[in-house]
């Protein structure tokens, strides 16, 4: 009788203390959510993952690897020696593909053996991290209880598993705000952009003026302006910045403050394109480059200076004939101080029209298109006598219907001048 009824108190003594576990189990899951929804850092819930696992299941060594960009780091550790990165990496290619809790004291590898258990976290098929855990007290339960050990595993499992998917999210969420304060960003600089592109130019006096401004994303690399000097004369540039996006776009706004500023100052257009090619190298350090056509027009001489930075040429036409502006110089941005400067001079007559524009127009990579000069001469010609805005528009949808082709790999400029 006396033996049952140290049978039945035992029996009542160790169910207590299972849920006293148990109760500690969830108090200890509990804890780590609320941190999780309290947004702590990952070296929080690190910290909080070594107190559970080495105060409340006395467990003296582990290792808890998460996979990152297709390799395993040691996220946090504690107890026994510290192994190297090569070693760790090593021990993830060996067990990666070990899908269950697993006892490793058999394991022919020897620092693996040196760990009494690995516990894997997985996530649609795909191994997260995996914790290694050694070095267990003799009196802990792990040990001392045979059959509460998957119970305990399973409780590392969960444990590590709630932590992985919390800084997965986190990540997920961080990179979602990223994203969307990068897409405003570039919503801003696009309407930044669109207000340094000149939204009126002139139809009527000495010239018409007519243009097409199609970038590739919402910002582009291409450039043009039209200024006027003085009441009989006026300067035009178009350019072509190399390179897509943000940066392109800084660029190509440095670039339009600079012409302004030196176009005010300076009568001599090759030092003006000295001064730019100057402020390009210093701004991106021979990084990137521009081409760039550069154009002044005095109507009381009807002269047309020029000066052709390696960009497409301009077309001169004259009545039925063309001419390309070709005069000038290399790319700015490529070399600290450029090797020659020639500048074009051209008189001009009413009627005299100048088609300038960006390889945007005559060459698609993505649908293998490319326009030759004399095929682009030809739409040109075909269109001349109508107002520019009609003959810019003309010339891309000719293009776009004759090759089948949506000519959308690459920002697009048309700027036509026409002397009245």
């Amino acid at each position: 009788m006396a033996n049952l009824q140290t049978s039945i108190e035992t029996d009542e003594r160790e169910l207590i203390q299972l849920l006293l576990k148990r109760q500690a189990e969830l108090n200890s899951l509990l804890e780590v959510t609320q941190a999780i929804n309290k947004n702590s850092s990952p070296s929080v819930l690190f910290e909080m993952l070594k107190v559970i696992l080495s105060v409340h299941l006395k467990i003296g060594k582990m290792r808890l690897l998460i996979k990152e960009d297709g390799y395993f780091y040691c996220a946090t550790r504690f107890g026994g020696t510290v192994e190297g990165p090569k070693v760790l990496q090593q021990m993830c290619h060996l067990l990666q593909d070990t899908a269950t809790i697993t006892a490793l004291k058999a394991y022919s590898h020897d620092l693996i053996s040196s760990y009494d258990y690995f516990v894997p976290v997985f996530n649609k098929e795909d191994s997260q991290a995996f914790v290694l855990i050694g070095n267990l007290d003799t009196n802990s339960e792990l040990i001392s209880n045979p059959e509460l050990v998957n119970n305990d595993l399973s409780f590392i499992q969960t444990m590590v598993n709630v932590i992985i998917v919390a800084l997965e999210n986190k990540k997920l969420f961080k990179e979602r705000v990223e994203r969307e304060l990068l897409n405003r960003d570039i919503e801003l600089a696009g309407e930044v952009q669109n207000m340094l592109v000149p939204q009126k130019l002139p139809k009527t006096g000495t010239v018409e003026v007519g243009a097409i401004y199609l970038p590739n994303q919402n910002i582009g690399g291409d450039y043009f302006d039209f200024i006027p000097l003085s009441a009989t004369e006026y300067m035009w540039c178009i350019a072509d910045v190399s390179g897509k996006g943000v940066s392109a776009a800084l660029l190509m706004a440095n670039l339009q403050a600079s012409l302004r500023a030196w176009a005010s100052v300076e009568q001599d257009l090759a030092k003006i394109v000295e001064r730019l090619n100057k402020i390009v190298v210093s701004n991106t350090n021979g990084e990137r480059f521009i081409t760039l056509f550069l154009g002044r027009y005095d109507e009381k001489s009807h002269l047309l200076e020029y000066i052709n930075a390696g960009h497409n040429p301009p077309i001169l036409v004259i009545g039925d004939t063309v001419k390309f502006l070709r005069d000038g110089t290399t790319m700015i941005g490529a070399f600290d101080d450029l090797p020659f400067i020639r500048t074009g001079k051209e008189t001009l007559s009413p009627g005299n029209l100048i088609f300038n524009y960006t390889d945007g127009l005559v060459e698609s990579d993505e649908e293998d298109v490319y326009i030759s000069e004399e095929e682009l001469v030809e739409h040109l010609l075909k269109h001349k006598a109508l107002p520019v805005d009609e003959l810019n528009k003309k010339i891309l949808q000719n293009i776009k219907s004759l090759h089948k082709a949506n000519m959308n790999s690459d920002d697009i400029t048309m700027l036509a001048i026409r002397i009245l």
